[in-house]
């Protein structure tokens, strides 16, 4: 199923919300400052490198790689603003820029964790959008035909069931039964 427009840019700008909070909280805690325009350039990168990624529903496979080159990229830009004095340019400070063993190992971390969450919210909402257009399928079915003009009989139509079962079948999500280790006894 494709996204439109729309859903597209609502997507992308909850991924870069996310990428730029998390980088902009990371390196306040670590220590340095972001100014709001610094956030904001970091918003805007984040969302033309996620924008294309939104045609369709992604995985933790696609997810983790463009958080973690995101994740970068805001490191990058946030150190070398951070490093550079007022009045001297930012290129010249990006090798403050280079983190040491320990924050790559946070940086990892925090990027492992807020991509399976992002991945699970993505699952979620193309799982909430399959079972609507399940749903809108199943009114406009149900939607009651207009009396048919006096002397006139219409020859009736049956909707296709099957394929609407099958349409809602695809949507739910069962965690019902066993754990898997019981159930393999």
């Amino acid at each position: 199923m494709l996204a439109a427009p729309l859903l597209r840019l609502a997507r992308a700008a909850a991924f870069a919300t996310v990428c730029v909070a998390l980088g902009a909280l990371a390196h306040v805690f670590a220590g340095g400052t972001v100014s709001a325009e610094t956030a904001t350039w970091g918003l805007g990168l984040s969302l033309l490198a996620a924008l294309p990624a939104t045609r369709r529903e992604r995985g933790l496979p696609v997810i983790l790689p463009l958080l973690a080159a995101v994740q970068a990229g805001m490191h990058v830009i946030f150190a070398a603003v951070d490093a550079t004095p007022p009045g001297e340019a930012v290129v010249q400070h990006l090798h403050c820029a280079v983190p040491d063993f320990g924050m790559t190992v946070l940086h990892g971390a925090a990027v492992t964790l807020t991509a399976v969450w992002l991945a699970k919210g993505e699952a979620g909402a193309w799982a909430i959008l399959r079972l609507l257009g399940a749903r809108v399928i199943r009114l406009l079915i149900a939607w009651p035909e207009p009396e048919p003009a006096a002397g006139h009989h219409p020859v009736p139509v049956f909707p296709d069931v099957l394929r609407l079962r099958s349409a809602m079948l695809r949507a739910a999500v069962s965690r019902r039964g066993p754990p898997a280790v019981v159930s393999s006894l």
